[in-house]
């Protein structure tokens, strides 16, 4: 028996949502074919992936060492499917900043198939905080930028829109609010509270906060969000972040659920930025060129909608 991609594809629904049930009906298929692929992908690799119970589908150690590796092959196979042919024709060195949450947990990937989709063209990264990445957009250190687009001050820096990223509350598993379709700040109020501080994080959180009226009770406060992702699925508190930073499983292998807040906590927004009236470079053009492509062409758009 040879491992196909439904298998794989299938195991990676329940791994994340923690039923069969809910995995099949987000796929749009039958329990019966979620729960036959799973069984074949146990039999073929001679372990049990996920432990069973009346609370529904958990992984097991082997389960997750091989959704580190589910992952990698979906990925691969999007790559393959979604790569662009080479383009030659833009050269350049192209000096681009990157704020801590994009250059973790979102530009590595894209990178990469930059590199491939402009192999003339040479990014050379630089981590920075947004005041920083600013003055160097200003004064010419840097040509580009990506960032959380609602952090910007200047009047002189144009920027663009790529997503929105949905914060949620992040809750360890079994935690009574993950039954609730939506919970208020008010409610969230009376937990204990991981506060990030990364990106400027704190200050927009208590504009959130403070427009309901509201404060978080707050346990700690980091600059760490793998430090809020154990503590969080350890226990030891609520947190509120966004979907582009969530991963369902802690460094310790445990659970973390998320549930909606109802008091209209913005997205995190993600974009481009440069100076106003720069004059674009080639490398410029090609950089904005492959996010207008991923990100907003109207294929993109009309998926988002």
């Amino acid at each position: 028996m040879s491992l196909t991609l439904r298998q794989v594809r299938y195991f990676i629904a329940v791994a994340e949502i923690g039923q069969i049930s809910q995995a099949a009906i987000h796929l749009c298929i039958s329990q019966s074919a979620v729960t036959t692929a799973i069984k074949e992908l146990e039999s073929m690799l001679g372990v049990n992936l996920f432990e069973r119970s009346a609370q529904g589908m958990s992984l097991t150690d082997a389960g997750r060492h091989f959704l580190n590796r589910a992952y990698v092959i979906q990925r691969s196979v999007d790559d393959a499917i979604n790569s662009p042919m080479p383009d030659h024709r833009a050269s350049g060195v192209l000096r681009l900043a990157a704020s801590y949450t994009v250059l973790g947990y979102f530009l590595p990937h894209h990178l990469q198939k930059l590199e491939l989709s402009y192999p003339d063209v040479t990014i050379e990264p630089h981590e920075q905080e947004r005041e920083a990445i600013e003055l160097g957009l200003l004064d010419g250190r840097f040509d580009m930028a990506v960032v959380l687009t609602a952090n910007l001050t200047h009047e002189e820096i144009v920027s663009e829109t790529l997503f929105n990223s949905e914060r949620r509350l992040w809750l360890p598993s079994h935690h009574p609010f993950t039954s609730e379709s939506a919970v208020s700040l008010a409610q969230i109020a009376n937990e204990p509270y991981i506060f990030l501080t990364v990106d400027e994080a704190e200050q927009t959180a208590m504009r959130y906060w403070g427009q309901a009226g509201q404060s978080p009770n707050v346990r700690i406060r980091t600059s760490s969000v793998e430090a809020v992702r154990s503590m969080v699925a350890n226990g030891s508190g609520v947190a509120i972040l966004s979907d582009l930073v969530h991963r369902p499983w802690s460094l310790e292998g445990k659970r973390i659920e998320t549930v909606t807040v109802s008091d209209g906590v913005p997205p995190m927004s993600v974009g481009l930025a440069w100076q106003k009236g720069r004059e674009f470079t080639p490398a410029m053009q090609a950089f904005r060129s492959y996010f207008h492509d991923a990100f907003l062409s109207p294929q993109q758009l009309s998926n988002r909608r």
